[in-house]
């Protein structure tokens, strides 16, 4: 009996298996996992929206820059339309994404904060009523094993220790008989306990073969309760993963747009508006605008006396005088230039409300005091450009029976010299250098690059232009603020 005892026995093996005393609390700290997880989800979401938000006031702004810059510049035509139409759907895009951002706040968010609140009950000293729940569940449970367990501890150590002394007072035994100083009577006690420890071994086996039946009699119903604590667990998980998966799938039919028609439609039309563009319908319209097919005040016979009071132009301060509208009378229109109503009006009748337009586009080669002067060529492009504002808007041509008198003439109905020589208005000869590059945009215009320098020769007009000769005896007409005097 005594031979059979190993050391080995009485080590202990840790377990991680969840009937080990204890070690139900990982359920229990899902039930906690569980609320920090809801949090974390509304956080994820919470952050997406903010990118919704960002991506949708980028493409906003974008947008409205590239609109801007594509109406300033020089495109034209039916691909500038196509061209807009890409800002367009930017616009449109972002709207949608608003949408998104709107439907992850105000539904998905909101959907799991409910939930969270529902699901998980605070309590006063902390902690959550679930989990305390389940703490207490586990507990009861476990308590009559885990007493029943310390028992069979405690016998399992107490048998354990009485295989030890009957180790040691057989060993003390047998080394007595070799010894021969050894008197009969101690030899005796020896032996005598030797037959105690046996007596104890027995003893001790007993209570721990009968603790560990006790134990065994009561695990069933251990089990039985601790299966039941964990299912109530379990519910209460899937429950949580039932809704994670319900919100997941309401995320990504929000966020997927291909699936939505207004946005298959926004690229639909896209693609309609693109496919408009056409370029001979472009190039017919420049031709007509900025071409041949320009109306053109050719000269011609005049009567001296249709002259005298028919065929007077207005000077520009009768121009200022105006209200009701300014006609050009003698302009030859042809047949593509009265039908076309694009981004620069080539209608002549101008209505009282671009009168301050007139007044700005006057000929800078005309002298302030020239009152009875022609209409120059400057004067019928700009009021054929009268302003990006009225691209669009198209005004009737009104035809006079007048007869045009010659702005090619040296001398004019009233007597005035032709504003088109430059000796009309001499004035102080400045000579300055250009800080930024320019190029000119009407065929009276200088071009230079920063750096070049040239000669004013009329001082700033009120609408910042100035008159000025290159070196190479170009004159015509330059931005005042792109130029400097040189000291």
């Amino acid at each position: 009996m005594s031979g059979s005892y190993d050391d080995s026995v009485g080590v202990e093996v840790s377990s991680d298996s969840f009937w080990e005393v204890g070690n139900y609390k990982r359920t229990v700290k899902r039930i906690d996992d569980g609320h920090r997880l809801c949090s974390d989800l509304m956080n994820c979401i919470h952050e997406r929206a903010r990118i919704e938000k960002a991506y949708a006031q980028q493409l906003t702004e974008w947008a409205k820059r590239w609109k801007q810059l594509v109406e300033k510049g020089p495109q034209y035509g039916t691909v500038e339309k196509a061209w807009h139409a890409v800002m367009s759907e930017a616009e449109k895009v972002s709207e949608l994404h608003l949408d998104i951002k709107g439907a992850l706040m105000n539904e998905d968010f909101e959907k799991i904060k409910n939930w969270q609140k529902e699901a998980f009950h605070k309590q006063m000293i902390g902690g959550f009523k679930e989990t305390k729940e389940a703490e207490d569940g586990y507990r009861k449970a476990q308590k009559p094993w885990a007493k029943k367990l310390k028992e069979v501890e405690a016998a399992k150590k107490a048998y354990h220790a009485a295989c030890k002394e009957e180790k040691l007072a057989i060993s003390r035994e047998m080394n007595s008989k070799a010894d021969p100083a050894l008197n009969p009577e101690q030899l005796k006690k020896l032996q005598d306990k030797v037959e105690k420890s046996k007596q104890d071994v027995l003893k001790t086996k007993e209570k721990y073969e009968k603790s560990l039946k006790d134990l065994d009699q009561v695990t069933p119903q251990y089990m039985e309760n601790m299966e039941q604590v964990f299912e109530q667990c379990q519910q209460f998980e899937e429950k949580r993963l039932r809704f994670f998966r319900e919100v997941l799938l309401e995320v990504q039919k929000h966020l997927d747009l291909s699936n939505d028609v207004s946005y298959k439609n926004i690229y639909r039309e896209l693609e309609q508006n693109i496919k408009t563009a056409d370029a001979i319908e472009d190039l017919r319209w420049f031709r007509a605008n900025h071409g041949p097919g320009m109306s053109m005040n050719w000269p011609q016979f005049e009567d001296e006396e249709w002259s005298a009071d028919f065929n007077r132009t207005l000077s520009r301060r009768e121009k200022k005088k105006a209200s009701d509208g300014v006609t050009l009378t003698g302009v030859n229109q042809t047949g593509d230039q009265a039908s076309q109503h694009t981004k620069h009006s080539s209608h002549l009748s101008v209505p009282s409300n671009t009168v301050q337009s007139l007044q700005s586009s006057y000929n800078p080669f005309e002298d302030e005091d020239d009152t009875g002067s022609t209409v120059s060529e400057k004067e019928d492009n700009k009021i054929k450009n009268v302003s990006s504002s009225e691209k669009n808007q198209s005004y009737p041509t009104e035809w006079s029976d007048e007869e045009s008198s010659n702005p090619f003439s040296s001398t004019d109905a009233n007597g005035d010299t032709n504003p088109f020589d430059e000796d009309a208005s001499p004035a102080m000869e400045v000579r300055v250098r250009a800080l930024y590059d320019y190029e000119g945009q009407e065929h009276d215009e200088l071009s230079f690059k920063a750096g070049d320098e040239l000669t004013k020769t009329e001082d700033e007009d009120e609408q910042g232009w100035c008159k000025g000769r290159l070196d190479n005896g170009q004159v015509g007409l330059y931005p005042a603020n792109y130029v400097e005097a040189i000291q």
